[in-house]
């Protein structure tokens, strides 16, 4: 399936993933529905993740559509570009909540959600939504910050919490986690000490077992048949993606984060993910171009499913 790809800003005010133009798939079924979220109100270090979506967007319509490692282009099972879900000022609750109304939206309309951030606060919002419909479905979050802080700056909706308000809900997976608080670290002792008596929501690897070899096939089982995939961009090192609110040294690398996913992909059914906190530095592409690569990479292993061998 060939397609003529057109110039950023040309698609009656949305600029499509990947260039597709509008028509690509008319009368035809899509897979994937792509969210922008472009907010960052309680960013507590540097801010700009309001930009991180239309810079993802943008950097996907000069990324080659074809794909050299599974051998195909990931974009015919169907990429649609909807409307962003608008700010407020409100608080980020009410920001979850707009989320959460704009994911449902999607999944009425037998998509998959693809959610382009924006602070990572919002992937609660997206957690609810798919929760609704995917009941028993677990969370696999790849991460530089552990994001278990049961309040940050007054609220226990900020980015800071994200990670606590999805094991009230269900279980999460943490990979690549390098940096927390004492009351973090407290709160993940304490919730491994009461796993080992009864099953806990919460399992967390940090970025040091990720480097020195890790059992993914043990990560894989910690998770429900069902994962909902939220990339905290910073789970990266930053010497390939600066480009993030809040840094952090010894990070993992392109295919590192890869072989994360290819693994767990293979082997569970990805109902909806994200990718949040890219924070575009003037006059450095790069990180938005890795993002977008990112976002097409994920679509393109599912695309290949559980279970199916490689090409």
């Amino acid at each position: 399936m060939s397609v003529a790809r057109r110039p950023v800003g040309l698609a009656e005010g949305i600029l499509n993933f990947g260039g597709l133009p509008k028509d690509t798939f008319e009368g035809k079924e899509t897979k994937y529905a792509v969210l922008s979220v472009p907010y960052d109100l309680t960013a507590s270090y540097i801010s700009g993740m309001r930009n991180g979506p239309r810079a993802i967007i943008e950097a996907s319509t000069h990324m080659e559509l074809y794909d050299e490692e599974l051998k195909c282009e990931p974009y015919e099972a169907g990429i649609e570009t909807w409307p962003q879900v608008e700010s407020t000022a409100v608080g980020p609750e009410e920001m979850i909540r707009r989320v959460r109304e704009g994911v449902s939206d999607i999944l009425e309309a037998g998509k998959i959600p693809v959610m382009l951030g924006g602070e990572h606060s919002i992937t609660l919002g997206l957690v609810q939504a798919l929760l609704e419909k995917h009941p028993k479905m677990s969370v696999l979050q790849l991460d530089a910050h552990a994001d278990m802080r049961d309040s940050y700056q007054d609220t226990p909706f900020n980015h800071a919490c994200v990670a606590r308000r999805i094991s009230e809900l269900c279980p999460i997976v943490q990979v690549g986690i390098r940096s927390l608080s004492v009351e973090e670290a407290d709160f993940l002792n304490s919730e491994k000490k009461a796993g080992k008596k009864a099953k806990s929501n919460i399992s967390t690897h940090y970025a040091s077992e990720v480097l020195a070899g890790i059992n993914w096939d043990k990560v894989a089982r910690e998770l429900t048949d069902e994962i909902c995939i939220t990339i905290d961009l910073d789970v990266f090192d930053p010497s390939i993606m600066p480009a993030t609110g809040t840094p952090e040294p010894g990070g993992l690398g392109w295919y590192d984060v890869l072989g994360v996913l290819r693994n767990v992909i293979s082997k569970k059914k990805v109902v909806g993910f994200d990718v949040v906190e890219l924070c575009p530095l003037p006059g450095n592409i790069a990180p938005d171009f890795l993002s977008a690569k990112l976002v097409y990479k994920i679509m393109g292993y599912m695309n290949e499913g559980r279970g199916k061998k490689r090409r």
